[in-house]
């Protein structure tokens, strides 16, 4: 069945194929200089130069881009715009209970910020506050999620739990035993279209953009930097880093993030029957509750996008084109998607892709300054960077500016996620995390000796 399903998919990320992509800038070629300089045009760089730019109307921003903007993660993830600054709450409760307050109260604040940006700029990228459903499939994940809305309710979120009949009444199908639906913590998007309306945005505020224009290395130069790129050279005052998994420009980085790869595929539209097969009414985005999880969701159009569950490290972090298909995970998804929803025996699958996300040790961002204050940089989103990559931008902003605020404040600002091993350790870790975690989600959530291990250290992995 899988194979049937998969049969006529294409290879290619759904989101950026769609009409619309903008024609690319022009390459760097000579030497330009600007107040700002900003690595990277994926959200990360986009909000960053975007909230310079509104900050300070007068600041010469140019952003500089190793592709096109996009292309990497920004323009393949599953589109949630999730308030999480935390890579969700019992990530950020375990790791930031003293802040975890604060940072709901920010996280939710920035994506209340993200709606209004979306409006004020007329990015027309299907932005739908519809919330997350979390779901249960076994009884163990129905504990922990009874767990959860224990304590979000006790901290004023707008959480509602489910029982069987309720959640199969939002969603319909049979694998479902409960769940916790988040009424405002998240918004689903288009990814692409949400990347190029920043990018039209900034340029209308005057933000300069050289695409396919990779940086191969940063020096001093005078009181700022100097970006050098095969065809020429950037000065600048000040740097943002918002490179994600791509980066190699700051050695330092390397001990902290490693790339893993992450599959989706995307169905053909449901006809009117078979959306009404499912329910889905209210177009939440849904997680299910696994260590392995995936996530899904309805596009404008009816499609429904399924992704997750295989989180692949390549030893040494490779990164290449060739990693982007990776046909034994995408048949299991496929079968997985038949199991969730069996009333759906006959659609197919028309785009599969995969690419990576930048991880570190404790699963959200982290933040930092080099060349004595002039470079700032913010990655280790883990996957939820949809929102939290403005959040970081603004932490970025703040940092190059010297300022004491509520951000720099934070101790999930100030303080790193533990590093990771040097390989071949590194891959050993790694690997072995990722079979406990499934041997833990088939043995009703039991964690063993090395993950009781992890988490007595602060290491502790379980989404």
């Amino acid at each position: 069945m899988a194979a049937r399903a998969l049969a006529d998919a294409v290879p290619e990320p759904y989101w950026l194929g769609q009409a619309g992509a903008p024609p690319a800038a022009d390459p760097l070629d000579g030497v330009d200089a600007a107040d700002l300089a900003v690595v990277g045009a994926g959200y990360s760089g986009l909000w960053t130069a975007l909230l310079a730019k509104e900050r300070d109307p007068g600041r010469d921003v140019v952003v500089i881009e190793a592709g096109t903007a996009g292309w990497a993660a920004s323009g393949r993830n599953g589109g949630f715009c999730s308030a999480s600054l935390t890579h969700g709450f019992d990530n950020g409760l375990s790791r930031f209970p003293d802040e975890m307050d604060t940072l709901e109260r920010l996280g939710r604040a920035n994506l209340d910020d993200i709606e209004r940006a979306v409006q004020r700029y007329g990015m027309a990228c299907d932005f739908a506050r519809t919330g997350e459903l979390n779901v249960a499939t076994a009884d163990w994940q129905l504990r922990e999620l009874t767990a959860y809305h224990r304590e979000a309710t006790d901290r004023g979120l707008d959480v509602r739990l489910l029982d069987r009949d309720q959640v199969r009444a939002e969603v319909n199908s049979p694998t479902y035993l409960g769940g916790v639906w988040d009424r405002t913590g998240c918004a689903i998007i288009d990814p692409a279209r949400l990347v190029w309306g920043l990018r039209r945005a900034c340029r209308e505020l005057g933000v300069r953009i050289y695409e396919n224009s990779p940086v191969e290395r940063i020096t001093t130069a005078g009181a700022g930097l100097r970006l050098h790129t095969w065809r020429g050279r950037l000065d600048a005052a000040k740097v943002a880093l918002a490179t994600g998994a791509h980066g190699n420009l700051l050695r330092r980085l390397h001990h902290y993030v490693v790339p893993i790869y992450d599959y989706a595929l995307m169905t053909e539209p449901l006809t009117a029957a078979q959306l009404a097969s499912i329910g889905w009414r209210q177009r939440q985005g849904i997680g299910d509750a696994a260590n392995q999880f995936h996530y899904y969701r309805l596009t404008a159009d009816n499609r429904i996008l399924w992704g997750g569950y295989d989180a692949i490290y390549y030893r040494g972090g490779r990164i290449s084109p060739e990693r982007d298909q990776r046909e034994a995970t995408f048949e299991v998804l496929a079968e997985h998607f038949a199991q969730t929803f069996p009333q759906l025996e006959d659609v197919r699958f028309t785009h599969k892709w995969g690419g990576v996300i930048d991880t570190c040790s404790r699963f959200s961002g982290f933040f930092g300054t080099a060349h004595s204050g002039r470079l700032a940089y913010a990655v280790g989103y883990t996957g939820l960077g949809v929102g939290a990559t403005r959040f970081g931008a603004n932490v970025m902003l703040d940092l190059l500016g010297g300022e004491q605020t509520e951000l720099t404040r934070l101790k999930m600002v100030r303080r790193k996620p533990m590093p990771f091993p040097p390989e071949p350790v590194r891959a050993g870790v790694i690997n072995l995390t990722r079979w406990s975690i499934a041997r833990a989600d088939a043995h009703e959530g039991r964690r063993n000796v090395w993950l009781r291990t992890l988490d007595k250290v602060g290491l502790g992995f379980d989404s």
